[in-house]
């Protein structure tokens, strides 16, 4: 995976200067990285570059800092443990009254930092606790659910586009979010999906990825189009899931 334009989005060429984070799945564990500085600046991206990783399930965030200090404890994505496995979470947008809302409902999960994101993440796990307290994990369509009815209590608060993972699947959410006019308006997200042949290589704007060995099914999820192709907005409210290189948009 080619970070050298991701970099460049956090300090270059765009806003997102105050941090910027990257998680990757390795079989059961998840590797974090996170930094509060530009990314164009960081000597870890760097070596990211120089030793690539392999992995089905990556999430990438540059922060722009709206609430919070600029600091290590404020970037993305979050990480926690739930029900043995290891939940994954960013988010994009701004969600004015959270801390409230979260007061009113009790949090078991406490964030450690002062974001909304954060905040948002830990009433998800929240709301997720119930399905993850058995031995099995739960069904795809039960976890589905329950993404999407948390999700559109965030968007009740403001804008709230997410990726969220549980290891297994990759669940977005796609609200509203900052255009280039600076209206706030839907898409939130955008993605594409691709077929790697074996040994061949998938290059957009920010990323490369390699499909070494076998062929391979990739889906992305973007804020923005990342390349000229034919990305698809996702609805404002849609709830997809993502697994194995396909991304699905109704429970099956």
């Amino acid at each position: 995976m080619s970070l050298e334009e991701f970099s460049r989005h956090g300090g270059l060429s765009g806003a997102n200067k105050d941090g910027w984070g990257l998680a990757w799945y390795d079989e059961r564990e998840v590797c974090l990285i996170k930094e509060a500085l530009p990314a164009a600046e960081s000597h870890q991206v760097r070596c990211l570059q120089d030793r690539p990783f392999v992995s089905p399930l990556v999430i990438s965030h540059v922060r722009k800092a709206t609430r919070g200090a600029v600091a290590r404890r404020n970037c993305q994505p979050c990480v926690r443990e739930l029900g043995g496995v290891w939940h994954t979470f960013a988010h994009n947008g701004d969600l004015p009254g959270i801390e409230v809302h979260a007061r009113s409902q009790r949090l078991g999960c406490r964030p450690v930092g002062e974001t909304d994101s954060e905040q948002a993440f830990c009433l998800l796990l929240d709301r997720l606790r119930p399905l993850w307290s058995g031995d099995a994990p739960p069904a795809h369509d039960a976890r589905w659910h329950a993404v999407e009815a948390f999700a559109g209590e965030l968007r009740e608060l403001g804008p709230a586009n997410f990726l969220y993972s549980d290891g297994d699947a990759l669940f977005a959410h796609a609200d509203r979010r900052i255009q280039s006019d600076r209206t706030i308006r839907p898409p939130g997200l955008w993605w594409l999906t691709r077929h790697c042949a074996a040994g061949g290589e998938l290059t957009a704007d920010g990323l490369r990825i390699e499909a070494r060995g076998q062929e391979q099914e990739v889906v992305l999820l973007a804020s923005v189009p990342l390349t000229a192709e034919n990305w698809l907005p996702l609805a404002r409210g849609e709830v997809s899931m993502a697994r194995a290189g396909r991304l699905q948009s109704r429970p099956v």
